[in-house]
């Protein structure tokens, strides 16, 4: 026997263990997708005012302030793609295209298009990771204008249709807008557009979200998704990117929550937005009142803080001793003492969530005085009355479950809560070769995407596999 022989035997039987212990692909249908929490570095009063009266412009854009209509169409997910650096993202990864090319997209449960920036993007998209569908033999141009106008910014582009992977499930011919042209600041890398995660009726593309088509052709083990949200904004040394917490397809994470998970039905007629009804507020420990017209709340993890009608927000206000309405681009928020540990409960018809003080001081203005989380927006027409954001997602465990249609909440658990560490690992993007196989994770730049022929790889391993038993 020849040494090269000898050689290439010994290489086979490392090779095919290796093979053959490779992990099998779990029957169970549910997969996850580590999140990347993008923190704020140091802002001026300046920058500060600015972002803050933005949040009031952005949300009456999403939401349709001011409209009569019960559902506005409309192009998602602007707030967390300008607020980036704004202690206030999360995003997640996904893959699109033949071969797979991975993207970083904001996870929003407040709209229902899914959009990326395009190659060809002549405005707005600077150093931002784009797609070209060129480079992918499974695209196809719908040739339909796709628009969205976003307060004091815009973006266009068209749809198309291609296939999309996302948390290891995959959906082909999945229809969704590429970007052309977007108002400069409205993309930061290294995120790349926007994925909807409410339901298709408020869909501006009128297709399918990726979620629903999933849940709908039976691929996952229960009808739901999850979040796990970290928290940052109390660590003045945290990095731009720390680790943020994890979504869930078709299953709910045991060791992320402990307890029951407390679901509340969406209201008949509203399966739009993931809607629930605000039933009982504290603050302080003082009940502060709401009425029937006034307690529709969408549950949006695709914005940061939580704004409400301004009556009651000013009565949250009014149980805080020192507190003051702001003025300027302070115009619909609050200040209140620095030292004053403001607590907050809500309930959506069953059981009392708090809000943790930390989460409810929006920034620190002076030595003394802080701005809220809590303001003023006055959404009018059929548009819910509140938007709750990450100021409260960020202190549950929460669930947007399909069927029966609903969103629950649970107490995190002493795991969930350890994982708010200051430079914890950032996890990696990854793309799997079957649909089915185990988590999906997150990249930490733009430089981690990664494109690769998943079928070259199959058929590459099989012929060495069964060459060497031949041999």
């Amino acid at each position: 026997m020849s040494s090269f022989l000898l050689a290439f035997l010994v290489f086979c039987a490392i090779y095919t263990s290796e093979a053959l212990a490779y992990p099998h692909i779990s029957k169970r249908q549910d997969q996850s997708i580590p999140l990347i929490r993008m923190n704020q570095g140091r802002k001026t009063l300046e920058e500060k005012a600015a972002w803050a009266r933005r949040q009031a412009d952005i949300l009456l854009a999403k939401y349709g302030g001011g409209q009569t209509s019960a559902v506005q169409k409309r192009g998602s997910g602007f707030n967390d793609i300008v607020n980036h650096n704004q202690d206030s993202s999360y995003f997640g990864s996904l893959a699109i295209g033949t071969p797979a090319t991975s993207f970083n997209v904001i996870l929003d449960t407040g709209s229902a298009d899914l959009w990326v920036a395009s190659q060809k993007c002549t405005a707005g998209c600077h150093n931002i990771p784009t797609f070209s569908g060129t480079s992918s033999s499974t695209f196809k141009n719908l040739s339909a204008p796709f628009k969205i106008q976003y307060g004091s910014g815009a973006a266009a582009g068209y749809l198309v249709q291609d296939t999309v992977q996302m948390a290891g499930f995959e959906v082909p011919s999945q229809t969704f807008a590429v970007v052309d042209q977007v108002t400069t600041g409205l993309l930061t890398n290294p995120v790349s557009g926007l994925i909807g995660l409410a339901f298709q009726t408020i869909a501006s593309s009128q297709a399918t979200p990726l979620w629903e088509s999933l849940v709908k052709s039976g691929q996952w083990d229960e009808p739901l998704m999850s979040f796990f949200l970290t928290r940052f904004v109390n660590v003045s040394k945290a990095n731009p990117e720390e680790p943020g917490g994890k979504f869930t397809m078709g299953y709910t994470d045991p060791t992320l929550y402990g307890g029951e998970i407390d679901y509340v039905n969406i209201p008949q007629g509203q399966q739009a937005y993931w809607t629930l009804p605000i039933t009982s507020l504290v603050v302080q420990g003082q009940n502060i009142s709401i009425t029937a017209g006034n307690a529709l709340a969408a549950i949006d993890t695709g914005t940061t803080l939580i704004g409400g009608p301004p009556s009651i927000i000013a009565e949250i206000f009014a149980a805080i001793p020192g507190s003051a309405a702001g003025t300027g681009d302070y115009q619909g928020y609050f200040t209140y003492p620095c030292k004053t540990q403001v607590v907050v409960q809500l309930s959506f018809g069953g059981r009392l969530w708090s809000i943790a003080p930390s989460d409810f001081l929006l920034t620190q203005l002076t030595t003394e005085e802080c701005l809220g989380a809590f303001f003023q927006l006055e959404m009018g027409g059929d548009s819910p009355a509140w938007i709750v954001g990450d100021t409260f997602l960020k202190n549950v465990y929460s669930v947007f479950r399909f069927d029966p249609p609903s969103v629950g909440f649970a107490d995190l658990s002493g795991t969930a809560h350890d994982l708010s560490v200051i430079n914890g690992p950032l996890p990696t993007q990854t793309l799997n070769a079957n649909p089915s196989s185990p988590t999906t994770e997150l990249a930490s730049s733009a430089s981690s995407r990664t494109t690769y022929s998943l079928s070259s790889i199959f058929h590459a391993s099989a012929f060495i596999v069964i060459l060497c038993i031949l041999l």
